[in-house]
């Protein structure tokens, strides 16, 4: 089966193990992500903050070459990403006069026919599919399912799958492979996002809290679905426990990583080395790898 998929910018930069993680989890259920062609930044961070208009006219774009493809589904990764692209298409939906003004100058129409679906939605609807190809149960993994604030939560009503609050959707998904995932209270608060760069000490407060509580739980690890999040959480980490007193670090996988380990696929193909927090020791001392 193949669906469209749309990348975003950040699993061909910071986050390409994200992409490979995808590429190699799905394609082992039997479903081949389509690349569309030629996509361009959904301009989720720059846009959204500074023109409603272009905001709308860039997402929109994808959407004229994803409604082309002719397939029914396109799945976005990136939180960012698929949250300023859901909104772009109702937003094209409810006003046919802006509709009319963006498709004029697109080469490739906006139809409104694609489904757009998250990462979290694609790997739920097949959860048969990826407990029977799982070799190994993930015991002894306690990890703080760290969903974002971007993945249930928009701008104007959406229909979504999940609690706006409190999703429980990648909890679910994991108990089911074995692991034992934790409440807590910080699976929807910010983690900063761009903040990270240009206003640096209250991303870093930000991360402190959510770093806090998941140790406070008793969690071994985070596991999240956004590559803005995860990348913030890994890459910040330690100067988060510097500047806050904070004595253990916790590895941050994306919900792919984990998939796959349970899956027999490798630290090789997963890339489980490429993070800046250590993400092979514990998995080495639950024996998963």
């Amino acid at each position: 089966m193949k669906i469209a998929y749309y990348p975003g910018c950040s699993l061909h930069a910071s986050s390409k193990l994200y992409d490979i993680q995808a590429k190699s989890v799905l394609g082992k259920i039997g479903i081949e992500l389509s690349e569309i062609e030629d996509w361009n930044c959904c301009g989720a961070t720059s846009a959204s903050k500074t023109d409603d208009f272009l905001a709308i006219a860039l997402a929109a774009r994808n959407l004229g070459i994803a409604d082309a493809t002719g397939l029914s589904e396109m799945m976005i990764p990136c939180s960012s990403c698929y949250s300023r692209t859901l909104v772009s298409q109702k937003a094209l939906a409810g006003d046919p006069a802006l509709r009319s003004e963006i498709n004029a100058e697109l080469a490739k129409k906006v139809e409104g026919k694609i489904k757009i679906s998250n990462i979290l939605e694609v790997l739920l609807a097949r959860k048969k599919e990826l407990t029977d190809n799982a070799v190994k149960k993930l015991t002894g993994l306690k990890p703080a399912c760290y969903y974002g604030c971007l993945l249930t939560r928009f701008p104007s009503d959406m229909p979504i799958t999940d609690s706006v609050e409190n999703p429980v959707a990648m909890e679910g998904l994991l108990k089911s492979m074995g692991a034992e995932p934790l409440d807590w209270g910080y699976k929807t608060d910010c983690c900063g996002a761009s903040a990270s760069v240009n206003d640096a000490d209250m991303a870093l407060k930000l991360m402190s809290k959510i770093l806090k509580d998941a140790l406070a739980r008793g969690a071994n690890c985070f596991v999240t679905t956004c590559p803005m999040c995860q990348l913030n959480l890994d890459a910040y980490q330690d100067e988060v426990r510097e500047k806050y007193g904070i004595a253990k670090s916790l590895p941050v996988y994306f919900i792919t990583e984990l998939l796959g380990v349970s899956m027999g696929m490798g630290v090789e193909q997963m890339q489980i080395d490429r993070h800046f927090t250590d993400a092979l020791g514990l998995l080495r001392e639950l024996k998963l790898i």
